[in-house]
């Protein structure tokens, strides 16, 4: 297992190395000058070319790529050209607002998903089998920023039940020690403001948790269905067991390892993609922070806030793998 870990953390190097020659390349590949967008269209040419020294975006682009893989190596993500402010101290509560929506959005997924698609396999061919399909189909093909729009629209505008846009209640505030507020209501013991915290939560996740949930339904029942015509099913059935522990003990666990690989690469998919969710919800995470880096060709920020996407998203797909054993102990790692 040891053994097994060291090779896939060894590999995760090069896959990293490869990402910042791509994010490096494709960002500075992007039309615009940094030095016009920050001092303005009416600054002088002596202005700008001054910036761009100061910000050495006069150098070769080799030469700025072993620069800036030569901070990184020391810990150092650079320094916003737009705020002036260290990105490593301006991401961390941006990033951790897109960690907790993604952590709710993903709960939400799995949780439904995965008992609907049982469901669906348990009882084939019921009326709860074809609606829970239909609405999966449908959920698949929805448009994020349309079912946020009609969430606000019925569940803010209409019925006045939940929050439409930020985070927490601002009126009183709790004081922020992790930056996910669920914690950090929970550590405080705000329990008025965890209410509140959980309330904010409700309609972008389930904006952004749909077309994972859908998926992840779609694969739980096509996986139980093929577990559950194994001769061992059959034989559990013969030997009289309910078929209550038939599904929930012997057909789920061996089922679970596709459901684990469609979580794992929809958790990666919603780090980097919950930008229309959090733009819509007013979200302060970390896809708005990107995306006002890229109007302002902040080119440190941009490539900073990929890079960490990226890694969180490896981590997440090297500990699904490790889960597979535990999950079928017949898979090993020698």
């Amino acid at each position: 297992m040891n053994s097994y870990l060291l090779k896939r953390v060894m590999v995760l190097i090069p896959v990293l190395i490869g990402m910042t020659i791509i994010v490096f390349s494709i960002i500075h590949a992007i039309p615009g000058d940094p030095a016009e967008t920050i001092l303005g269209q009416k600054a002088t040419e002596q202005s700008k070319q001054a910036l761009r020294e100061q910000l050495g975006l006069d150098k070769p682009w080799l030469q700025q790529y072993f620069n800036y893989m030569g901070d990184l190596l020391q810990g150092d993500l650079g320094t916003s050209i737009r705020t002036k402010t260290p990105i490593a101290k301006e991401i961390m509560p941006y990033l951790a607002a897109t960690l907790e929506l993604t952590a709710a959005s993903m709960l939400f997924a799995t949780v439904v998903g995965v008992n609907a698609g049982i469901l669906s396999a348990w009882r084939q061919n019921s009326w709860f089998d074809y609606t829970a399909m239909i609405i999966a189909l449908i959920g698949v093909s929805m448009p994020i920023f349309w079912l946020g729009l009609m969430e606000q629209l019925l569940f803010s505008l209409k019925l006045h039940w939940l929050p439409s846009i930020g985070r927490m209640d601002q009126r009183n505030p709790v004081e922020s020690i992790t930056n996910l507020y669920v914690i950090d209501t929970i550590l405080a013991g705000r329990w008025d403001q965890l209410w509140t915290v959980v309330k904010h939560l409700i309609l972008p996740s389930i904006a952004l948790g749909t077309i994972p949930m859908a998926i992840i339904a779609r694969m739980t029942r096509s996986s139980m269905l093929e577990v559950m015509n194994s001769d061992y099913i059959r034989t559990a059935k013969a030997k009289g067991l309910s078929q209550f522990l038939v599904v929930y003990k012997h057909a789920l666990k061996n089922s679970l390892i596709p459901v684990l690989t469609v979580v794992g690469l929809q958790t990666g998919a919603l780090l980097g993609g919950a930008v229309l969710t959090e733009t819509i919800f007013a979200w302060p995470g970390v896809g708005r922070y990107i995306f006002e880096a890229i109007s302002s060709r902040d080119y440190p920020v941009i490539q900073t806030g990929i890079l960490i996407i990226a890694f969180i998203f490896v981590i997440i797909n090297l500990l699904v793998d490790l889960l597979y054993a535990v999950v079928d102990p017949r898979i090993n790692y020698k």
